[in-house]
């Protein structure tokens, strides 16, 4: 499948962007990155708590939560507001679960993305879902940005990453890579991940295809090929040889399977990259494009 053909470099531009926030230290992180990232892209921010369900208290206490939510919720956004220079910065409190509500708002204010914290994970976590970054993925309707609390948002966003492997959806990650790049003067780095021999000549057809991409739309890159048995040892690998800043990584299935299972390789990248790791479904970049 080639990639799309239609310059979209657009295509997240000026749509909300979704900040799910539990007030912890991460949250607060990815709300600093969405608020870099919405400067670039000259939109508002939309900062969500999810009030749990009912049950899990009596009345009295959901109303202290929720009151302590919201005086929370509105000194974040009197402290960052200044920080925004195009857009606005405004808070919700939604019901429920975390992934679902955070889907349900950016799938009613068409969200060009979704900004998460994360603390990672270790041991067994890293193999199998079990954070709410994972799920959040899973449900989401757009892209996802995941933040490890710790990481430096304040450094230039120099080098993106793009793993291309022979997958008729892997090279759908560059097109949002690219509009990514072009506001930040980013360089595109295309790792292409050999997996036998006899593919090297398919792979790097695949390599140029992402290419003939980014010299059309004028963004600097370097390409390089790695074999590996391992995916995510060799992407972060990678990212750690080169200094990367951002790694762009698919879900490798399409939604209503990823919804039950989101991939072995995505959920250990997230879990594990230092760096921040934007989540693309195969359909996202098509379906963010339309609504542009």
């Amino acid at each position: 499948m080639p990639l799309h053909k239609q310059s979209n470099i657009q295509t997240i531009i000026m749509k909300p962007i979704i900040v799910g926030t539990d007030f912890s230290e991460g949250s607060y992180m990815a709300l600093e990155l969405a608020i870099d990232v919405a400067n670039r892209f000259q939109s508002d921010i939309i900062l969500i708590w999810a009030r749990r369900e009912k049950l899990l208290f009596n009345d009295e206490q959901l109303s202290v939560m929720t009151n302590l939510a919201e005086d929370k919720l509105q000194s974040l956004c009197d402290k960052y507001q200044p920080a925004l220079t195009y857009g606005k910065l405004r808070w919700q409190i939604t019901n429920g679960k975390v992934a679902p509500a955070l889907s349900t708002t950016a799938t009613r204010e068409l969200a060009s993305m979704i900004i998460i914290g994360t603390n990672g994970a270790s041991g067994f976590e890293k193999y199998w879902m079990g954070s709410q970054a994972v799920r959040i993925v899973q449900d989401s309707p757009c892209p996802v940005l995941t933040v490890r609390q710790g990481y430096d948002f304040h450094k230039q966003l120099e080098r993106i990453v793009v793993p291309i492997r022979i997958n008729a959806n892997s090279r759908q990650k560059v097109p949002p890579a690219a509009s990514i790049a072009k506001i930040f003067d980013s360089e595109v780095r295309i790792l292409g991940l050999l997996d036998m021999k006899e593919d090297e000549s398919a792979l790097r057809t695949y390599v140029q295809q992402s290419v003939d991409y980014l010299e059309k739309e004028g963004i600097r890159y370097q390409t390089e090929i790695r074999p590996y048995s391992n995916y995510c040892d060799t992407v972060m690998a990678y990212c750690d040889d080169i200094k990367a800043d951002l790694v762009v990584i698919n879900t490798e299935q399409d939604r209503i399977i990823s919804q039950i299972f989101l991939g072995t390789n995505a959920q250990q990248i997230v879990h594990r990259s230092q760096i921040p790791v934007l989540c693309i479904h195969p359909a996202d970049y098509i379906n963010v494009a339309a609504k542009v």
